[in-house]
């Protein structure tokens, strides 16, 4: 008998015919004789909702009752589906954050978890019965109601499996696997069979939907095998895992996105120790994170020009905080733009073959798409570009590295 963690998103669990059949899944996979617990979002569009009522009571909604209400739409879900559990004849039982001992620190709205308590949720599988958690939810010391960020119920999912030592934590969505990219945008896009921790951890922070960047941060750190799943048909699905050596065979895995980005650029700047350490630091401060970042020294070598890119959803936040930081620093403006996107090339094969960065450059070049910042790792090359350029920029690199075929480029 083993334990298998199984996690539903929203979309799975949109509507009471969709509850019923994830209903049906999650007993089916009880009857094979596994410990079942499985983690829950909020059914989709109530979270958003949740937040309009907040937002057209209040401009700016206090965190920790943002915190308490966004809560209620995981509460819901893992409710319903452990009524459609028991109708069905299986014993199940609802458990949120706080009763699973999941605790976090006190960053309302993109907490960190801190610690698992799994002795309760042991007790409830150990009874025979199926566990269904809210998920994206915990809870801090002091008893506070917290939740970990948008599509937080993939990393509370997983940091249950490693809490459990499951054998697999199952995420079904309404895709059948990772694909070498967006289907909606690249027709020929193809689901990958196996991908790498560290590929998909690249993938997700660049854009791609599919997991969420903490919850392959668990999966690697505690070795955690994930299978990506949909909710609504057959099939292998796409197992995310350590690398071996037949990953390193294609250079180029897949191709990411992200239009939910935002560049700030601080013009002017005294060019001397210190100074891109305030700035950074209270962008940190202030929970913002940063991406690709550029640094252009003026002719003079007295001042900079400092360039990066932030989410949308921190823009006017940062432009703010900036704006009164670069007045005390002696910057001559702070300038924004939001019609930007950032494009990824993501592959470990990229660690021992040369020339890719300038492929993708020649590939963008000859259709006449500037390159606006340019960020790289070992596994990966992203650039921003303008926003209206992104769909033809995704077909053209998909093309370029021919994902389209088992194994891509391999020279």
């Amino acid at each position: 008998m083993g334990i298998v963690v199984q996690k539903y998103g929203g979309t799975s669990v949109g509507s009471l015919e969709k509850i019923k059949n994830v209903a049906q899944k999650v007993v089916s996979q009880h009857k094979k004789g596994d410990k079942v617990a499985v983690v829950v979002s909020a059914m989709s569009g109530q979270t958003d909702s949740l937040i309009k009522l907040a937002k057209g009571l209040v401009n700016s909604p206090d965190p920790r009752e943002m915190d308490v209400l966004v809560a209620t739409g995981e509460q819901v879900s893992s409710a319903l589906l452990a009524m459609a559990i028991k109708e069905i004849g299986v014993p199940a039982r609802s458990l949120l954050g706080f009763q699973i001992g999941l605790k976090t620190d006190k960053a309302f709205t993109k907490a960190r978890i801190m610690d698992i308590d799994v002795d309760a949720l042991m007790k409830v599988l150990n009874a025979g019965e199926i566990a269904v958690v809210a998920g994206f939810q915990g809870v801090t010391d002091e008893g506070d109601i917290t939740t970990l960020g948008r599509g937080g119920s993939d990393t509370s999912a997983v940091a249950l499996a490693a809490a459990l030592n499951a054998d697999v934590c199952e995420i079904y969505t309404d895709v059948d696997g990772v694909y070498t990219t967006d289907p909606n945008i690249c027709h020929n896009a193809r689901r990958l069979d196996v991908v790498s921790y560290d590929e998909m951890l690249e993938m997700a922070s660049l854009g791609a939907k599919v997991l969420q960047t903490r919850s392959v941060e668990f999966a690697k750190k505690y070795n955690v095998k994930v299978l990506v799943k949909s909710s609504f048909q057959e099939g292998p699905g796409t197992l995310v895992t350590k690398e071996d050596s037949n990953m390193e065979s294609p250079i180029v895995s897949g191709i990411a996105y992200d239009k939910n980005e935002a560049k700030i650029s601080i013009l002017s700047v005294p060019d001397k120790p210190g100074v891109a350490s305030t700035i950074f630091t209270s962008l940190s401060d202030a929970n913002i994170n940063v991406d690709m970042i550029i640094q252009n020294v003026s002719i003079d070598g007295k001042h900079a020009d400092m360039s990066f890119t932030v989410g949308v959803t921190d823009f006017d936040k940062a432009i703010a905080l900036l704006k009164n930081l670069g007045k005390s620093l002696g910057a001559k403006d702070v300038l924004g733009d939001t019609n930007i996107a950032k494009i990824s090339i993501v592959g470990a094969g990229m660690r021992s073959h040369a020339g890719i960065a300038a492929r993708m450059f020649a590939a963008l070049g000859k259709e006449g798409i500037n390159i606006q910042m340019i960020s790289t790792s070992e596994i990966k090359v992203s650039c921003a570009i303008d926003k209206k350029y992104l769909e033809l920029a995704v077909r053209v690199l998909h093309d370029e590295f021919k994902l389209d075929k088992p194994g891509g480029a391999v020279a």
